[in-house]
């Protein structure tokens, strides 16, 4: 049976006066099943999606009328969707459903209650007597009575049904602003009522808090009037914009004893009458809401709406606290949490309507944020079909521009970095070529650890200036010396700027000096074999590097200098040059490199998979290394030096051996001037040959 024909196991007629009944037409819909759907007016048919599974019936019908249609279609299944308020309507529903009982004809009849609408905290309920800001009544005519001995204008967001009530009284009819459906049934009513012009307000909800706040603002109004309409009905969002805006609200509660079945509870019953499964889903709107440094006053206006309006929000528990939104919220803010609770919540939970899911990042979501892998993970998710929802990201003010604005500073010619919640390599070399570096930290820690750096590298001339708790009331600009930094105890959010008057020139090239390292009886890569060795490592970004027989370390110094990105592993079996490439590591400001005591291959074990690799000297034991590479790495570049001709000829034999490209092997033949009184001779250093390659890979080797 093709989707267009529909499956006609129940004949379904729903009469459909909310939101609710509406979705449930489109839940059938896409599962397939055709059906009737009765609206009251003309309006009510033009909102409808056109379906070729709906059949829409449009007029009231009277008990009577019901009765017939019923017999005369057949139908077996009737789901009452009507209004809360139109009790004249389910009676009628009822009588015709009893009636045909009453002849033999059982038809299944299920009342589908309309959701309850959250309320704001901090309301007052009361019966007729004004306590907070909202008053209850029980039927229309008390509300209207009410009225009459209030000052102010009135917007009436009841409808046109009982708008007779309210013009009955001279004293508050020219108060009335009147927010009724666009429909010539509704606009009739009003002009029959006396109620035109500036004092009718046709639209279409749903109405945003922010919208309802604006009628309110636009027309002076002191005094809103609702009905208790549930979420769809937009009830929630009615006492949110009245509280905002300061004004009183009379709410005609819900007819008593109402009984019936949840939108969840109305989709299990049809799925167990057409014996099929329907996909009673809403779509989600999520979205990934910089909030910058945590204090409204630090938000943007569109991050501020998107809270306000929030049915669910998430994130880490110090953000959520002062917000209450319409449904509830959770302290999830990493998406092996969060994924598993949408996905959840959209399998077990009906959303009879779309959902605003607001999750709340800190700073700005494109600035050092763990915006961007949530987001990835969650279009994944929307992607693979396993979540129905639309994905958005509202930016914040980040704390560095912030503070940047606060001390009139520029950032875009500063280097900015990060120290929250990991460690940041070489801080004190960054600073150290920088004249003006912004920094983010997790806390006091990190600005006593900021002071320590600059006391031990010597850069106590640099000025710290540090934002504490910025754009809350706790705010403290303060200028520190890098001392006083690193005493600082009191503890909360800081953002750093550090000034450096003195800024060395960062060197583009490798090239440190042999003076420059601690020695003493070491033997050492001379410096123009280090350049020559690290240029035909052919290094790249994020690489990571061994230097397996590190010596005093010099290769590997020369190496974390390059890039704070790459991270080298200096091996070395001899203690006492353990200890020299500790020191020179210390010297040099670096904290990429990790020194490992112990011989190659065994110390390999648990290291992370390098991609390059430089052996100074192997201890007789090339084979066993190179195996061992190759098998971490089968596409790793490989440098080797060797003094000695049996080294290059144990090389030659080893190769054969692995799947190599591009190998290349030069010799290189340093002299060094020295001076003989007052001549210049030339002195030879041992020549040294140079073998590099890389491994092939696809090939085993033993």
């Amino acid at each position: 049976m093709s989707q267009g024909e529909g499956i006609r196991l129940k004949k379904i007629l729903i009469f459909a006066g909310t939101t609710e009944g509406r979705r449930l037409s489109e839940c059938l819909a896409e599962a397939g099943i055709s059906h009737t759907l009765c609206v009251a007016t003309e309006y009510g048919e033009i909102v409808l999606k056109p379906n070729p599974l709906v059949t829409v019936r449009q007029g009231r019908m009277a008990q009577e009328e019901i009765r017939e249609l019923l017999f005369e279609e057949n139908y077996e299944v009737v789901i009452d969707a009507t209004h809360p308020y139109a009790e004249i309507v389910t009676r009628n529903i009822k009588g015709a459903v009893k009636e045909l009982k009453d002849m033999g004809r059982t038809i299944s009849y299920l009342r589908l209650k309309r959701e309850e609408g959250k309320k704001p905290e901090g309301v007052i309920h009361s019966m007729y007597e004004n306590e907070g800001q909202i008053t209850f009544f029980e039927t229309v005519r008390d509300c209207a009575i009410a009225l009459k001995g209030i000052e102010g204008n009135i917007l009436l967001t009841t409808g046109s049904k009982e708008l007779s009530d309210f013009c009955t009284f001279k004293e508050i009819k020219n108060r009335l602003y009147v927010r009724v459906l666009p429909s010539m049934e509704s606009l009739s009513v009003c002009m029959e009522q006396g109620i035109c012009g500036k004092q009718v307000i046709a639209m279409q909800g749903p109405f945003s808090a922010a919208m309802n706040e604006a009628m309110i603002h636009q027309y002076h109004i002191s005094h809103l009037v609702t009905k208790e309409s549930g979420a769809s009905g937009g009830y929630g969002e009615k006492l949110e914009a009245a509280r905002r805006a300061g004004i009183q609200v009379f709410v005609i509660g819900r007819p008593e004893g109402e009984e019936g079945y949840s939108f969840f509870e109305t989709g299990k019953e049809l799925e167990k009458i057409c014996g099929r499964r329907i996909p009673f889903r809403g779509q989600m709107r999520i979205i990934l809401a910089g909030i910058g440094m945590g204090s409204e006053s630090g938000m943007t206006g569109e991050v501020c709406e998107a809270i306000k309006e929030a049915d669910i929000l998430l994130g880490a528990e110090r953000m959520l606290s002062r917000y209450q939104p319409k449904i509830e919220k959770h302290p999830f803010y990493q998406a092996e949490q969060i994924i598993p609770y949408l996905e959840e919540l959209q399998e077990k939970t009906v959303l009879s309507e779309d959902r605003n899911v607001v999750i709340l990042m800190s700073g700005d979501s494109g600035f050092y944020s763990g915006c961007r892998r949530l987001y990835e993970a969650l279009d994944m998710e929307i992607r693979g079909g396993r979540l129905k929802a639309s994905l958005h990201v509202m930016p914040g003010i980040s704390s560095i521009s912030y503070l940047a604005a606060c001390i009139g500073e520029s950032y875009q010619d500063a280097s900015i970095y990060s120290m929250h919640g990991k460690e940041l390599r070489n801080l004190a070399r960054k600073i150290k070529n920088s004249p003006k570096i912004f920094l983010l930290t997790s806390g006091v820690k990190d600005v006593n650890r900021l002071g320590e750096l600059l006391m031990e590298a010597d850069l106590t001339e640099c000025e710290v200036i540090t934002g504490y708790q910025l754009s809350y009331e706790e705010q403290q600009i303060e200028k520190h010396t890098p001392s006083e930094c690193s005493r600082l105890r009191e503890e909360g959010l800081y953002t750093c700027f550090v000034k450096n008057p003195r800024a060395e020139k960062r060197r583009l090239t490798h090239g440190i000096k042999d003076e420059e390292f601690i020695r003493d009886n070491v033997p050492m890569t001379k410096e123009e074999v280090r350049e020559a060795a690290i240029c035909k490592l052919r290094l790249w970004e994020n690489a990571v590097v061994y230097d397996i027989g590190s010596g005093t370390g010099s290769v590997a110094v020369e190496i974390a200098g390059i890039s704070d990105e790459i991270q080298i592993y200096a091996l070395e079996r001899n203690r006492e040059a353990v200890s020299l490439i500790e020191k020179n590591k210390v010297k040099h400001g670096l904290q990429n490199i990790t020194v490992i005591e112990g011989t190659a291959p065994e110390s390999l074990v648990g290291l992370p998979a390098a991609t390059h690799a430089y052996i100074g000297g192997s201890g007789g034991r090339m084979k066993e290394i190179l195996q061992s590479l190759y098998r971490l790495n089968p596409w790793m570049r490989i440098v080797i030096s060797a003094v000695s001709l049996e080294t290059i000829c144990e090389i030659r034999e080893v190769l054969r051996t692995f799947p190599v490209k591009g190998e290349e092997i030069v010799q290189l033949q340093v002299s060094r001037a020295r001076e003989v009184g007052k001549y210049h001779l030339m002195q030879a250093e041992n020549p040294i040959w140079l073998c590099s390659f890389g491994f092939g890979g696809g090939a085993s080797c033993n």
